[in-house]
């Protein structure tokens, strides 16, 4: 196979399975390269490119940076970045701190609403990465309060849901410029998410982007039905943006995700990491 995942989360941030497991399972189902994304950190990279060494499978060092945008939810991912860079760390530090301030606020707002979770319950389901909502969203399924993950974000702590609190975002512009300045691509992960209200809204958003230094677009997703994926492909190309895409594996956290795979018997060729590289060059 020469296929690659160029979204994938390990449990660094909310994904079910270490960065060393995210690469063992990559190995095992024939994929040349994945590119390891968690939300605002870089901690698993490390351990995800030491296993890929050893396993003789591709690593890219990557995130996905939340940035600020309403209405909707804007998702930056990072490709080749510079995972020693002091600079960033310091700027996701910033990230992890607002995460930190935000999850007891969630728990608290569930308990009001007469769901009896703890903080301690939320950590105790991370892994040890740190902690998001879609570790609150694991506990309350598993005591019964909501049937799955998807429930929980819409009836309870989705963006607008009662136990919703926000958190600190970096603006666009700087999201795109900590990828940047840690030598990496900036890719817009699956724009659906922007609540964009017609094909030409998102192309001036995507204009503006550019400007800023976004260099490809999330044209390859599960969630992206065919029509949609032709039309992101069709503004990419208008554009001059890359083409990228991957699964957002998150292992049991999303069971309906399988790594690789992108639609029904859809897989990404080797040749977007290829061109990725030749604009890192150029």
């Amino acid at each position: 196979m020469n296929y690659v995942d160029l979204h994938v989360h390990s449990t660094a941030s909310d994904g079910s399975l270490t960065p060393r497991e995210v690469v063992a399972q990559a190995r095992a189902q024939g994929l040349r390269a994945i590119a390891l994304t968690d939300h605002d950190t870089i901690d698993g990279l490390g351990e995800a490119l030491a296993a890929g060494a050893e396993l003789e499978l591709e690593v890219i060092p990557g995130i996905e940076i939340s940035a600020a945008h309403e209405p909707g939810s804007m998702h930056i991912l990072g490709y080749f970045i510079n995972h020693g860079s002091a600079r960033l760390d310091e700027q996701l530090r910033v990230l992890k701190q607002a995460r930190a301030d935000r999850n007891p606020q969630i728990v608290a707002n569930l308990q009001k609403l007469g769901m009896a979770i703890t903080m301690a319950e939320v950590e105790a389901v991370s892994g040890g990465g740190q902690v998001g909502r879609p570790h609150i969203a694991q506990v309350l399924v598993q005591k019964g309060y909501v049937a799955d993950f998807q429930t929980a974000f819409e009836k309870y702590i989705g963006n607008h849901g009662p136990a919703y609190v926000n958190k600190f975002r970096f603006a666009p512009r700087d999201a795109l410029a900590m990828i940047t300045e840690a030598g990496g691509l900036a890719s817009l992960a699956h724009p659906f998410t922007l609540e964009y209200s017609s094909t030409g809204h998102l192309r001036s958003i995507l204009i503006q982007l550019r400007d800023w230094g976004l260099a490809g677009l999330e044209v390859y997703y599960p969630e992206h039905a065919p029509e949609r994926q032709a039309a992101y492909k069709k503004l990419a190309l208008e554009m001059g943006l890359l083409m990228t895409g991957g699964s957002d594996f998150h292992g049991s956290i999303k069971p309906e995700i399988t790594m690789g795979r992108v639609g029904p018997n859809l897989y990404l060729p080797y040749e977007l990491v290829e061109k990725m590289k030749a604009r890192l060059v150029r």
